[in-house]
């Protein structure tokens, strides 16, 4: 079953990309007591997920965090090396939240998975975005496509947030 606008987010421990390396860190810790958006993509590096959806997180930063958002976060299913250079990569670490679930659990537990077996790409994350507060989800936004992120992307945040 797919998480839903007023469920908790599952617990769950998380690889953070930080300046230091990668960080093991809690749902509770990276959600707890904060009003965080979380957008969540198939693959680092894919072409949508590097060339649209990122980007307009990384373009429309100050806006969103000027609506009383803590903290903007992005999550895959790759493993903290891939994110790390991804974050990198796009110059979007220190403005923005890289999140490993390199087993997809996390995925999995919020019913928010996707099986790409098929094209070689094993389990990942649908297209999403969310506000978390204080571990609540508030609002959910699926994308229909994957190699869409128009119902998952920073302007639909933004509107939400308003």
């Amino acid at each position: 079953m797919t998480i839903a606008a007023g469920d908790k987010l599952p617990q769950a421990t998380l690889k953070v990309v930080t300046e230091d390396g990668a960080k093991d860190m809690t749902t509770a810790e990276i959600f707890g007591g904060k009003k965080v958006v979380l957008f969540g993509v198939p693959g680092a590096f894919t072409p949508t997920c590097s060339n649209n959806h990122l980007p307009g997180y990384l373009e429309n930063r100050d806006a969103i965090l000027a609506r009383g958002v803590d903290q903007i976060a992005v999550i895959a299913a790759n493993d903290h090396h891939v994110m790390r250079a991804w974050a990198n990569f796009t110059c979007g670490e220190g403005k923005i939240l890289f999140i490993a679930d390199g087993n997809a659990d996390f995925a999995k537990a919020t019913g928010l998975d996707l099986d790409l077996s098929a094209g070689g790409l094993g389990q990942r994350f649908k297209r999403f975005s969310m506000i978390v507060e204080d571990g609540a989800v508030k609002s959910l936004n699926i994308e229909d496509s994957p190699g869409q992120a128009v119902q998952s992307g920073a302007a639909k945040i933004l509107e939400q947030l308003a």
